[in-house]
């Protein structure tokens, strides 16, 4: 058999698979290669290329991280600065300047530069720059403050001027919607009112930047804005912005741009649920609803722009960028790229939001009022992203039941914990022009006066993103400077001029503005306050300790009424000791026989005692939660309105059968100095007659408890009642000369008893005037006559004082809440005189009262702020009387009043160096002592 031969393979030539592979690699990478399939395309189909190109850049941007751009502290000049607004650079010289830096504690003693809006330079400014400066302007400007405490313009965190505008009316009411609980497509800047009369008096308090966020009356109330509160040349509220988004008008915009910080509101608890009738259960559900809905469109945006970037066009054939107007915000949130502001007071909506920022992985920038905040640190703690600052008012607690637990101390406690703390206004809920006095009082309860400072400059600045620009004192900063009377954190520190932009605000020369300390406070020990307020979750007790006999040593002055009531007496100078025994000062001085027996034993520390201060204007005693009717009298019926039940007959309600003692507005009043309270009942016309009690009791049958049964009659005569001015006047003329009705009515007549009269408008003050005459010449007795309230009395201060009218000033600084208080004197730095000093000049017997409850406490700090910006014109004597002598003859008050006196640690009633550590209760035969 033969052998079968191998197959032969045909010739190949070596080179052909290389050849191919080549070939192939090459088709591959170049199917693969964007660069060469966009090049090929594009060149036949640039509008492709541009459609591809902006949605590139429009992905990039959806992701891009907000805040200034790489070349912000380049600029030469501020953004919001205008050629038309061009004004002389100013050189601040011999400046105490408190810079905000190094953690707040840098103060620098120097000079400071401003030109185009600009910080050029601080502290030590170089002659060079000065002479450039100089020689490319007409003028500089040269302020000598004389050592001075110069900081950054105050920045309000939260705010709603301009859309809870004042005066008060219909037609500018835009702080909230009303139409569903969940609306994060509203914007506050389309309700900004250029023409609030809060502005001047906002800048006037040293506020050069705020907040304007929606109400709280949903559980998303929309979009917030940052404004410079200056007046602009455009006059609209476009140019008062401070770096607005992009998107302000429109998602068409330069996606090359660095995005811009965007601002939003959330509110949870007890106003969504009041407004819509829901409960904290359905504003959960409302937030994870709307987050949802959110998430769902930023994973469709985020899909889509995944095929974008990976270049699978095909797959987007026919399909646009995905959009939802309503929702594109929440989105934004949700990317983190909007600064959140989050209404929330107790621990049950607080851990609420919490759980939310986790679920749907958001930040939240700050909680806001969030009463119960320093209750729970560690689960703030727990906020995604990060412990968001936490906004708070000073003293502002117990209108409702969720802010009931709210303490002095509750700033104190976060920064102990390292919590960032703000201060804050919720203009108009308090006047934004005392934003400072938030912070100073806030000090005064422990916190740190370098962080007390920060809390109302860089660190809500940081909290709203704009902390690369405004809050602190730095070359490159936006030139919002504000020069002081005083330390910033002393009582009734006012501004002498006002820089925003570098633009001067104030005109009243700085020579009418008092000049006070420049050192801060030596503010007192509440360790044992502090402590108390969390052990008891916010409900600490606050009854004093009672004893019989008691030596006050230290004690730096003595004030005691005089005779009769007819004011105050600086009895002692240096009383050294001061002993009392059953609520009577039994020596002073020389008390050494008096210390032998058994005594408790006071330092004052060079403290003062005083008379104890009368409150009168607040619903004390028969208000506890005013949001909660069940806590409280309730109102009268209003004649006016209809018939009274005939049950009634001729009786005027009195507010002794309404008290209710104990409550926490009550002790705290008595903690603050104040022995006696004068309430009169709640209601609109014919309130009620008022009577004198002390609040430092426990029941009505306690002796003494009662002061003065019944000491006036109330009525009230305003334009906001649902009756006319003339018809309420008629029936106050039907009361005076008619005949019959309660015995304390024909008081009235007979001239024993005073009529007080809640009035704000120099209008009606007149009328009523007119009135008193009228009565005077038909009956040929006089009409004891008062006003209280009185906003516009300055207009007709004359006039009061030649009828013999007193007025009760009830809201010691002045605020144009509606149409009859809108002619208000608003004192320096705005003008000259205050409504008190304007009416003791004309002669009339002034007091002063406070209108809200929980500032009863605070009565010495309001009558200090008199004292202490009256340029001299109020002595202390007189600061005493206005809360005591002044204000019981002004009730008409006749009988001599109980010697009742409070003792002050540390310092003068009217300095927030001082602390009340007791009572000498002439009127309970007790001191009762609070240490």
């Amino acid at each position: 058999m033969g052998i079968s031969p191998l197959p032969i393979r045909p010739p190949v030539r070596r080179w052909t698979h290389p050849v191919l592979f080549i070939i192939a690699l090459i088709f591959i990478v170049l199917l693969h290669s964007s660069a060469f399939i966009s090049s090929a395309f594009f060149q036949s189909n640039p509008q492709e290329f541009a459609r591809r190109s902006q949605i590139l850049s429009k992905c990039a941007y959806i992701h891009a991280k907000p805040g200034p751009p790489p070349n912000f502290y380049a600029r030469t000049q501020n953004d919001r600065y205008l050629d038309s607004e061009n004004t002389t650079p100013v050189l601040v010289r011999n400046a105490t300047i408190w810079t905000a830096a190094n953690d707040g504690h840098e103060v620098l003693t120097g000079d400071l530069l401003m030109h185009h809006g600009l910080i050029k330079a601080i502290g030590d400014v170089p002659l060079s720059l000065i002479r450039q400066v100089e020689s490319k302007n007409k003028k500089l400007e040269i302020i000598d403050a004389q050592g001075a405490w110069v900081t950054p313009g105050i920045v309000d965190l939260h705010s709603h001027i301009g859309v809870g505008s004042v005066p008060e009316l219909n037609g500018a009411r835009d702080t909230n919607s009303h139409k569903a609980p969940i609306l994060p497509w509203l914007r506050s800047i389309d309700g900004l009112n250029t023409h609030d009369a809060s502005y001047e008096l906002a800048i006037a308090g040293g506020v050069t930047t705020a907040q304007i966020l929606p109400g709280s009356a949903n559980d998303i109330g929309g979009q917030a804005f940052l404004i410079k509160l200056r007046p602009t040349a455009e006059r609209s509220p476009s140019s008062m912005l401070l770096e607005p988004p992009h998107t302000l008008n429109g998602s068409h915009i330069d996606h090359s741009l660095t995005p811009r910080w965007r601002h939003m509101k959330h509110a949870c608890g007890e106003n969504p649920s009041r407004v819509y009738g829901m409960t904290r259960l359905d504003s959960g559900w409302n937030f994870r609803a709307a987050y949802d809905s959110a998430r769902k469109l930023r994973d469709a945006q985020d899909d889509f722009c995944a095929k974008v970037e990976s270049n699978s066009w095909d797959d987007l054939a026919g399909k646009t960028f995905p959009e939802e107007l309503q929702w594109e915000s929440l989105v934004d949130v949700l990317r983190g790229r909007v600064k959140l502001s989050v209404h929330c007071y107790e621990a049950v909506d607080l851990d609420g939001i919490v759980r939310l920022t986790n679920e749907f992985e958001f930040p939240v920038a700050s909680f806001h009022h969030a009463g119960e905040t320093y209750l729970v640190p560690e689960l703030l703690k727990k906020t995604w992203g990060g412990t968001p600052a936490i906004a708070l008012f000073a003293s502002n607690f117990r209108k409702k039941r969720e802010a009931y637990r709210g303490s002095e101390f509750a700033p104190r406690v976060l920064a102990e914990h390292g919590i960032d703390v703000v201060m804050k206004s919720d203009h108009p809920v308090v006047n934004s022009r005392y934003l400072l006095h938030e912070a100073a009082q806030a000090h005064y309860y422990g916190l740190d006066p370098a962080l007390a400072l920060l809390s109302v400059t860089y660190t809500p600045a940081t909290a709203m993103g704009m902390g690369h620009r405004i809050g602190m004192l730095k070359p490159g900063y936006d030139a919002d400077v504000v020069i002081w009377s005083s330390h910033p954190l002393s009582l009734a520190s006012t501004p002498t001029q006002v820089y925003i932009d570098g633009i001067p605000q104030l005109s009243l020369p700085s020579r009418y503005v008092a000049k006070g300390p420049t050192a801060p406070p030596r503010t007192p020990n509440f360790d044992s306050e502090k402590v108390a307020a969390v052990v008891y979750e916010g409900i600490p007790p606050l009854e004093p300790r009672s004893i019989k006999r008691a030596l006050f040593v230290n004690v730096s002055g003595l004030y005691m009424r005089g005779e009769g009531s007819s004011g105050v007496t600086h009895v002692s100078e240096q009383a050294e000791s001061v002993g009392v025994e059953d609520g009577r000062v039994v020596c002073v001085g020389q008390c050494s026989f008096f210390a032998a027996g058994g005594v408790d034993t006071v330092d004052l520390e060079g403290g003062t005692i005083t008379p104890g201060l009368t409150s009168f204007g607040a619903p004390l005693g028969l208000v506890e939660i005013r949001l909660e009717p069940s806590t409280n009298d309730g109102r009268v019926h209003n004649p006016l309105d209809g018939d009274l039940p005939a049950l009634l007959g001729d009786t005027i309600m009195r507010a002794q059968d309404g008290l209710m003692f104990g409550g926490r507005n009550l002790l705290l009043a008595y903690r603050g100095g104040v022995t006696t309270a004068i309430t009169a009942p709640s209601g609109t016309f014919l309130q009620g007659i008022s009577t004198a009690f002390s609040p430092g009791v426990v029941h009505a049958r306690v002796g003494n408890a009662s002061v003065i049964d019944e000491v006036a009659l109330h009525v009230g005569v305003s334009m906001s009642s649902r009756v006319s001015v003339s018809t309420q006047v008629a029936a106050l003329r039907n009361m005076l000369f008619g005949d019959g009705g309660d015995e304390v009515l024909r008081r009235v007549r007979k001239g024993e008893t005073t009529l007080v009269v809640d009035v704000e408008s120099a209008d009606i003050m007149a009328t009523l005037l007119r009135l008193k005459d009228e009565y005077e010449a038909h009956s040929s007795r006089e009409l004891r006559l008062t006003f209280a309230g009185a906003t516009e009395a300055h207009i007709l201060a004359h006039e009061i004082a030649k009828a013999g009218v007193s007025v009760i000033v009830t809201q010691s600084k002045p605020f144009p809440t509606t149409w009859e208080q809108r002619r208000i004197l608003a004192g320096p730095p705005i003008t000259q005189e205050s409504l008190v000093t304007a009416l003791l000049k004309a002669g009339v017997n002034v007091a002063i009262g406070v209108v809200d409850e929980y500032n009863a406490r605070n009565t010495r700090f309001e009558a200090g702020w008199f004292l202490l910006t009256s340029d001299g014109f109020i002595d202390r004597t007189t600061a005493l009387e206005l809360t005591t002598t002044n204000l019981e003859k002004a009730l008409g008050v006749q009988r001599e009043m109980p010697q009742d006196l409070v003792a002050y640690r540390g310092g003068d009633v009217f300095e927030f160096e001082a602390k009340v550590v007791g009572v000498i209760s002439e009127t309970l035969g007790r001191t009762d002592l609070f240490v």
